[in-house]
C-alpha cells in the first residue's frame, strides 16, 4: 500500500513530479528566434544612449565607445563571431523599453537600472549588471557646496522618469526643498547645466564622473559630491519569452568576468591554447559543450575576450582615466560585486 502524504499518496506525488519534469524537459528551448534573426541579418541591433561619455558615445572617428557599447560588442562576438557586427540604435531614456518591446532592438545596454517594475510590468528581462552604480550630484565648484545635505532650495537637473522619484525621496527624507528641472535626454540636460539653468546635475555617479572628465581643462570648475543616494545596478535587457537569447546575453557578461578572474586578457588569450587547466580549456571551448548549450560556436567565449577583452579591460578602457573608483565593480575576490559564476 503506498505511503500517504496528507491527502495525496506518495506514489501520486512522484508521478505528478515526473510529469512536470517531463513537461519542463520537453519545453526546454533549443533555438532562439532572436538569435536566428540576428544571424539572418548578419548584425546585432543594440539599443544604447549614444551620447553618454564612458557608456556609449562616438569618438572623433565616429566609432561608438563605452562600457555599454563594448557590452553590445561582446554579445555580437558570441552570437556572430564578429564584435563589429553591431547596428547602433541611439535612444533617449524614454524610448529604451519601447524599442526593446517592439523588436526595434535585440538587446539594450543603455544605462538601464535593474528595477522590479521594469521586469514585472514591461515584458523585459534584465540579464546581468555590467555596472554597479548609484545616483549622485555634480555642482559648480563656485557654489561652495561640499555635501548633498547643503542643497536645500536647489534647482536640480535630472532625466524624466525614475530619477524624479529618487530625487523626491532623498530631499523629502532630508527635510529639504528642491525644484526639479526635467529633461528627456542627457545632451539637453548637460547643456542646460553648463548654461547655469540649474544648480545641480543629478544622475548616476559614473555618468557624472565621466562627464566631468570630458570637460578637460574646465573639469575643476565642477565638483562631484560624495553622497550616493540610491542603488543603481545598470543591466543589459532582453525581451521575455526567448530564454536561450537571455542566456546568451547574460553569459557574454559572465564570460568577461570569468576571464578576468582566470587572468585571460585580449592580449594573452591565444597563449592558453595548450593550457592543461580543465576550467580554462572548458572556458575557451577546447573541451566540453558550453557553446553547444547556448547554440553557439565552441569558440564563443574566446571570441569575446579576443575581440572585446575581459571585464577589467573593458572597465579600465572607459573609466580608468576618469578618476572613478572601481568600487563595487571589482571582482568579488577583490571586495567587489562582479562574481565569476561557474562556467561548467
Amino acid at each position: 500500500m503506498p505511503l500517504k502524504t496528507g491527502k495525496i499518496t506518495l506514489t501520486a506525488a512522484l508521478a505528478g513530479a515526473g510529469t512536470l519534469l517531463a513537461a519542463i524537459s520537453a519545453s526546454a528551448q533549443t533555438t532562439s528566434p532572436t538569435l536566428e534573426a540576428v544571424r539572418e541579418r548578419g548584425e546585432l541591433a543594440c539599443g544604447v544612449i549614444g551620447s553618454s561619455f564612458g557608456f556609449s558615445l562616438p569618438d572623433s572617428q565616429g566609432v561608438m565607445q563605452g562600457m555599454d557599447a563594448d557590452s553590445c560588442r561582446a554579445v555580437a562576438a558570441a552570437a556572430l563571431g564578429d564584435a563589429n557586427a553591431v547596428r547602433w540604435v541611439p535612444l533617449v531614456p524614454a524610448q529604451r523599453l519601447t524599442a526593446l518591446q517592439t523588436g526595434e532592438v535585440d538587446v539594450l545596454f543603455a544605462q538601464l537600472t535593474w528595477t522590479m517594475s521594469r521586469e514585472t510590468d514591461s515584458g523585459v528581462q534584465m540579464t546581468s549588471t555590467n555596472y554597479f552604480d548609484g545616483t549622485g550630484f555634480l555642482v559648480p565648484t563656485a557654489l561652495g557646496v561640499s555635501s548633498a545635505t547643503e542643497l536645500d532650495g536647489a534647482n536640480v537637473c535630472s532625466i524624466q522618469g525614475p530619477g524624479e522619484v529618487t530625487a523626491r525621496d532623498y530631499f523629502t527624507s532630508q527635510g529639504m526643498e528642491f525644484t526639479p528641472v526635467l529633461f528627456a535626454e542627457g545632451e539637453e540636460l548637460r547643456a542646460a547645466f553648463l548654461a547655469g539653468r540649474c544648480d545641480v546635475y543629478m544622475i548616476d555617479q559614473s555618468a557624472l564622473i565621466s562627464f566631468r572628465a570630458s570637460l578637460g581643462d574646465n573639469a575643476g570648475n565642477f565638483t562631484v559630491l560624495p553622497e550616493i543616494i540610491s542603488a543603481e545596478p545598470l543591466s543589459g535587457a532582453v525581451r521575455k519569452g526567448d530564454p536561450l537569447w537571455f542566456d546568451i546575453v547574460r553569459y557574454a557578461h559572465i564570460a568577461q568576468v570569468n576571464a578576468e578572474n582566470l587572468g585571460i586578457t585580449s592580449e594573452n588569450v591565444d597563449s592558453f591554447a595548450d593550457d592543461a587547466s580543465p576550467a580554462i580549456r572548458r572556458f575557451l571551448g577546447m573541451d566540453g559543450t558550453l557553446g553547444q548549450s547556448l547554440g553557439l560556436e565552441p569558440s564563443w567565449a574566446h571570441d569575446i575576450i579576443a575581440q572585446v577583452g575581459n571585464y577589467g579591460e573593458m572597465w579600465e578602457r572607459h573609466f580608468g582615466q576618469t578618476g572613478a573608483d572601481r568600487g563595487a565593480n571589482r571582482l568579488a575576490g577583490d571586495g567587489g560585486l562582479q562574481y565569476p559564476y561557474p562556467m561548467r
